[in-house]
């Protein structure tokens, strides 16, 4: 049974989404306050981090960079701050997702489930007998390990990231608008967060890219798309 940890001030909500989320066969813990989920998400094994941005003692942005530094478990951001440039930072920061409130439990639902079948998918492939190896003009992809080289150094990649430069690689040449690529990374429709693609590319790039004004490898193909060029 995978064990989910929601951090989240008002109680009446946090009560509401731990049922729906035990309805649905999952072990959850709750935090009222920021400073001690913190301390519960780095001490426990939780499969997935229901992360609200504004707590008592500690934000959740503090939250999910301290959490990111330590573990690679899924964090899906909740926030009834509407602004982009919020989503955008989370995201930033390391967030899987980013949902606005008000929103549906079984929404809530819906997305923890899509983000943990991803994870634990990924996580099996690890046991392959062979590393699977995708190199494009100095860029290699080992999939198994989930690792990425830049002309022989490795550059550190949030899940997300490291699942949406491996698509992109797979598919050189090929344009993809925003609404199919975050079909494919998170498993559900966009649903207007197109951003989330934009700001996954852009930290992509300033890692793999030697002048992000200027890529090489990932191009945006205006009014469509992007697509990784060979």
């Amino acid at each position: 049974m995978s064990k989910i940890l929601i951090i989240e001030d008002e109680e009446a909500i946090a009560d509401l989404e731990k049922d729906y989320l035990e309805l649905s066969d999952f072990e959850v813990d709750t935090c009222n306050n920021g400073e001690d989920g913190l301390k519960m998400a780095l001490s426990k094994d939780y499969a997935l981090v229901v992360l609200d941005l504004m707590l008592p003692g500690m934000d959740g942005f503090e939250i999910c960079k301290n959490i990111r530094e330590k573990k690679d478990i899924p964090i899906l951001m909740v926030s009834a701050k509407k602004d982009d440039i919020d989503k955008i930072r989370g995201l930033g920061l390391g967030a899987d997702d980013y949902m606005t409130k008000p929103f549906s439990p079984s929404e809530l639902v819906a997305r923890v489930k899509a983000h943990l079948a991803r994870y634990e998918r990924l996580v099996g492939n690890s046991n392959k007998p062979q590393n699977d190896i995708v190199e494009i003009r100095g860029i290699r992809i080992d999939k198994t390990a989930r690792r990425v080289y830049v002309d022989g150094e490795e550059k550190t990649f949030t899940t997300k990231e490291f699942d949406l430069l491996t698509f992109l690689a797979e598919h050189p040449n090929h344009v993809f608008t925003k609404e199919e690529l975050f079909r494919e990374i998170w498993d559900m429709d966009s649903i207007g967060d197109i951003a989330t693609v934009t700001v996954h590319i852009k930290k992509i790039r300033e890692k793999i890219e030697k002048d992000s004004a200027k890529p090489q490898y990932i191009e945006t193909i205006w009014g469509v798309g992007y697509r990784f060029k060979i």
